[in-house]
């Protein structure tokens, strides 16, 4: 174990000590945590950005570490009921983007997804990654204002900062939960 001394610069040992550090943990191993949901990231939006949140999409999902992005318009189940869907989109995946902009204010169904993911995580720890697109700080909701969030002006740069996010993300869980394959 650590030193018995009790100088204020001798080292603790920690078991975390021994697990890789984040970043080098493989997210895409077989038995890793990251399999236990079916999403990597639920994509909760407005319709009206769905131009701007497919390309993101596209982005994500074409990243080495392909990521698994659950889009309502493309992959809810026709037929089933709307609340149904963006509930289990919720729980079924890891992390969760909200794009806020003027229409997500305003749309009732994207403020239930928020509460949902909110409700899911209260803490979050990185699983709610708020993304805010052209909208002031001081129309940020209430409720999100103990996150910290991605503010989207140049494409690029804010997919690339959501990509970091999510991944950083999934690295931590990976490394903190067992692999099945162990």
């Amino acid at each position: 174990m650590g030193s018995s001394s009790s100088s204020a610069s001798s080292s603790v040992f920690h078991p975390r000590s021994l697990l890789p550090s984040a970043s080098q943990v493989n997210i895409s191993s077989s038995g890793s945590a990251r399999w236990t949901k079916s999403y990597d990231v639920c994509i909760c939006h407005n319709q009206g950005d769905f131009e701007f949140v497919e390309e993101m999409v596209s982005y994500l999902e074409s990243q080495p570490e392909t990521f698994r992005c659950f889009l309502q318009l493309r992959d809810a189940t026709p037929g089933s009921a709307i609340v149904t869907e963006l509930c289990e989109a919720v729980q079924n995946s890891h992390c969760w983007v909200m794009v806020i902009t003027p229409g997500f204010l305003q749309d009732p169904w994207c403020r239930y997804q928020m509460h949902q993911a909110l409700a899911e995580a209260p803490m979050t720890n990185g699983r709610t990654i708020p993304v805010l697109k052209d909208i002031d700080r001081k129309d940020y909701p209430r409720e999100l204002r103990c996150i910290y969030y991605i503010r989207v002006t140049f494409k690029e740069n804010g997919f690339r900062q959501i990509k970091d996010s999510v991944l950083r993300y999934l690295q931590e869980l990976c490394q903190s939960t067992p692999s099945t394959t162990e």
